[in-house]
């Protein structure tokens, strides 16, 4: 960060300009929202906002050397783990 914006808050950006800042399409970074596999946001009355430091951050969690190395610790953005018992089911119809 360069020595003029020492001291300032943090500036967040809105769904649309995080996906861009990221790489990714908003649509998929609601849907890491939505499993829980994105990076870190806060909710502002009802908007939804990402700091360039948590943006930044998650990223860099995907940073790898070589592909050999193993992959990054950055999920796709689908469902993991068990699937609760209130979900179980319901699309096998």
């Amino acid at each position: 960060m360069s020595a003029n914006l020492t001291g300032l808050p943090p500036r967040y950006l809105r769904t649309p300009e995080a996906a861009r800042f990221l790489g990714l399409s908003g649509r998929t970074l609601e849907k890491h929202r939505t499993y829980g596999t994105g990076p870190g946001y806060r909710k502002l009355g009802g908007r939804v906002v990402y700091a360039i430091d948590d943006l930044q951050a998650w990223a860099d969690r995907g940073a790898v050397t070589s592909t050999s190395d193993p992959r990054g610790n950055v999920l796709p953005a689908k469902r993991h783990g068990t699937v609760p018992p209130a979900f179980a089911g319901r699309h096998a119809r």
